[in-house]
């Protein structure tokens, strides 16, 4: 008879995760087994909160759920910043835990209620007659309603024998007991009367704008349809980045890394409307990219969702991609925002790369812009972006461009330093056969660098770029205008291209721009095995984006 652990690893599969990411211990052994055995990648990452985070960026990437495998107690506190940061972005992952229920246990944590506290759901093995059935219900709890779920096994239950009645549930059907309410069938319709007081606003309006965010990324066509209809300029969230990328009417990115021709059209328009994007203090800059007086909108299938960061004029409830449908076909065409002037704006450039700035580099320090406007050009334009947060974290956000939203992985929604390694691996696990691109602080990267032996163990296409200043440079810039003394958040410089070859990396350190063409001859090579870019960034002034946040808060 097979275990319980092994009927639960096959019902995670049969229920859609073709790859698991982890650390595998005693506790987790044999349902990591099992999971393989039955058809998905295992990819062990070296710490369990980067395995958190590689099955977010793989889920977000590949647009399909993934799962987590980690040890009993300790296994799963390791990995709860990534969970977290999963959690808030509402990324379908299914996080499977070994269990001790034995409260006097050195491994005894209140598992579930660690899920809860960070805005996960959470599921638990308790019968050997039901285990495929919740096993199943916790796949399609993640994806059904774009939720990271907890499922805990018990060690006791998951050694037992699986009993008759613990196949794998059909297609479609959900057990009552271990759900909290029934899933919605389908994609929401918005209400027939919502509908038309946004298409109304759109009838009023001269200069719409529509900001998709990663509630649009499934919905971009049906979106720039509806902006066609409405004649409405397109921008994007951070996270949506590249969802319409060579649209014409575009601005990109709107917020703080918006550039200032960007904001200034996203700042002019008299109706903004946000298509699952929650129009937050970030994508808003504070509320200063909304001219007074304009109609604020937002569109989004979640009710909570709606004005939960801002006030708005109404909220539409209802499926983005249904929604913009129905708006396209209730609006008559309308130039709108979309003159002749406005054209001529953008066909003479508003993207970062077309501003001018006073390079800062010399005395053997490199311009943060300079080194991401330069490895712009010098990448291959069919790229995967993945940005780690900090003070440097605008520099490539800005100046690096995707080709599609699939392109550009953003795990910023804990703010967390430190993901963007483990971020870059798992976009790069979904995206075979593409450069990806891991853009990195010098903290984050010290902070993961136990990953970079995961890239090469991987074989990973992949160049990893440190904007390394020797210190916390969020921090420095936000206190050095107070006089106060920075020894806790300044460090030694650190020869980070040191760090990257004993890894088996090629590696560069990079002060000033002729220093890259030695990713120049790794391209021409053929990017024989990973590299990493040792940039010693000029760090005389805050980042733009960072500055503006300062001041808004």
């Amino acid at each position: 008879m097979p275990r319980v652990a092994d009927v639960v690893g096959r019902a995670l599969v049969d229920g859609g995760i073709d790859h698991v990411f982890g650390v595998v211990g005693s506790g987790n052994f044999h349902v990591t087994n099992a999971m393989v055995h039955a058809g998905a990648r295992f990819v062990a990452a070296r710490h369990e909160g980067g395995a958190a985070t590689m099955a977010d960026a793989y889920a977000r990437t590949a647009e399909r759920p993934a799962a987590v495998t980690v040890h009993q107690g300790c296994g799963l506190t390791n990995a709860m910043t990534g969970i977290t940061e999963a959690a808030k972005s509402r990324t379908p992952v299914v996080v499977v835990a070994a269990e001790v229920t034995e409260p006097r246990s050195n491994f005894y944590v209140d598992q579930a209620a660690l899920a809860r506290a960070v805005g996960a759901m959470s599921f638990r093995v308790d019968d050997p007659a039901t285990a495929a059935v919740v096993a199943g219900d916790a796949v399609r709890t993640a994806v059904t309603t774009r939720r990271t779920v907890l499922l805990n096994l018990p060690l006791a239950v998951q050694a037992q024998e699986a009993r008759s009645g613990t196949s794998p549930p059909s297609e479609g059907e959900f057990s009552p007991s271990s759900l909290s309410g029934e899933l919605p069938p389908g994609p929401r319709e918005s209400p027939t009367s919502a509908v038309e007081q946004l298409a109304g606003a759109v009838r009023r309006a001269e200069r719409p704008v529509f900001v998709a965010g990663r509630g649009a990324r499934g919905a971009g066509p049906a979106v720039a349809e509806a902006a066609e209809r409405s004649g409405a300029l397109l921008a994007e969230s951070a996270v949506a980045k590249g969802l319409f990328a060579g649209h014409p009417w575009s601005l990109g990115v709107s917020g703080g890394f918006a550039s200032p021709g960007a904001a200034a059209l996203i700042g002019g328009a008299d109706l903004i409307v946000g298509w699952g994007c929650a129009l937050n203090m970030w994508t808003m800059r504070h509320g200063t990219l909304i001219a007074p007086g304009a109609t604020v909108v937002q569109v989004d299938d979640t009710a909570d969702a709606l004005g939960a960061h801002r006030e708005l004029t109404f909220g539409v409830l209802g499926d983005v991609a249904l929604t913009a449908a129905a708006l396209a076909q209730r609006v008559e065409q309308r130039t709108g925002y979309r003159s002749d002037d406005v054209r001529r704006r953008l066909d003479a450039g508003i993207t970062w790369s077309t501003e001018p700035y006073d390079d800062l580099g010399g005395n053997g320090l490199i311009d943060p812009r300079t080194l991401s406007r330069d490895l712009d050009v010098l990448l291959p334009d069919d790229r995967v972006v993945a940005v780690d947060s900090g003070n440097f974290m605008g520099y490539p956000a800005a100046y690096l461009d995707v080709r599609d939203h699939h392109s550009f992985c953003f795990t910023q929604a804990f703010q967390s330093i430190g993901l963007g390694l483990a971020t870059a691996i798992g976009a790069a696990v979904a995206s075979p056969g593409r450069l990806t691109v891991a853009a990195l602080g010098d903290g984050g990267a010290l902070m993961s660098s136990m990953e970079l032996e995961t890239v090469i163990r991987l074989g990973l296409d992949m160049l990893v770029v440190v904007y390394d200043d020797h210190a916390y440079g969020a921090e420095v810039h936000h206190f050095r205008p107070d006089g106060a003394s920075l020894d806790t958040v300044v460090f030694p410089d650190t020869d980070i291209a040191a760090i990257g070859r004993g890894f088996g990396f090629d590696a560069v350190t990079v002060r000033a721009p002729r220093d890259l063409d030695a990713v120049r001859a790794w391209l021409d090579a053929g990017r024989p095995r990973p590299m990493l870019v040792d940039a010693k960034v000029a760090d005389q002034r805050p980042s733009w984006w960072l500055e503006e946040a300062f001041r808004g808060h």
